[in-house]
């Protein structure tokens, strides 16, 4: 599998079990980055390109980026080293609540693509189902990480399927999370939105509400989808 060319990074995929997909590079082109931020964490990385985005977009000197898959791990880490930025990335290779337990930081923002899909959907590829799957990173585990590992000014930005909005914003909610943007994303004008782009912070404000739509038909990209991604895809 040839690597993904980005216009100033290169991600190779071929060992991990996640490839790049839209849900993760609209969450690293959307989510609201503090000019002030210093350190970002990237739970869940995969190839990693979420927290080279987030090296891209920002000033940050400590990008850290957390996968529990070995390969994935060693694939992100490779990533990392061959990026522009590779001294502002570093990989850990573990699971979310392993890590949250032995790491005393605070970070300025927390970002995450988590995985989502249910048990229904197992597809029997053990590597690509702990990746895809919400048995390895459950939203509860999820939600009371961030709030463990975000600083009091901080924010958390996620990506999930939009039918699990409400109950993830109240999970959130449960452990002081608030969200003050959220974005429904549509494929096309005319069909229902299937993800959630949202961000949270400790300190209760208004709710800034919009919807993306990605396509008007197929390959004719909508000018607001071209605006947030034109930074990073090639072709855009």
């Amino acid at each position: 599998m040839q690597p993904f060319q980005f216009k100033q990074f290169t991600v190779a995929q071929d060992r991990a079990a996640m490839k790049i997909g839209t849900d993760g590079v609209l969450l690293g082109a959307w989510a609201q980055i503090d000019p002030e931020v210093n350190s970002i964490l990237d739970i869940g990385a995969g190839t990693g390109v979420i927290a080279l985005q987030m090296a891209q977009r920002s000033a940050a000197m400590t990008i850290d980026a957390i996968e529990i898959d070995a390969d994935a791990y060693e694939q992100c880490t490779e990533n990392f080293e061959a990026s522009p930025w590779a001294d502002r990335l570093f990989c850990y290779h573990a699971g979310l609540l392993e890590f949250a337990q032995e790491i005393d930081d605070e970070y300025d923002l927390i970002i995450s693509n988590p995985p989502f899909y249910t048990a229904e959907f197992k597809s029997g590829d053990s590597q690509r189902d702990r990746a895809r799957f919400e048995d390895a990173l459950p939203f509860e585990h999820l939600v009371v990480c961030a709030s463990k590992l975000l600083a009091e000014d901080g924010s958390f930005a996620v990506v999930i399927p939009s039918e699990a909005t409400d109950e993830f914003i109240e999970l959130a909610e449960q452990v002081g999370l608030f969200p003050y943007r959220r974005c429904e994303v549509k494929g096309r004008p005319e069909v229902a939105a299937k993800r959630s782009l949202l961000q949270f912070s400790k300190n209760e404000q208004e709710l800034e509400t919009q919807t993306l739509i990605i396509e008007i038909e197929r390959h004719q990209y909508t000018p607001q989808y071209t605006e947030l991604v034109q930074d990073f895809y090639l072709k855009m």
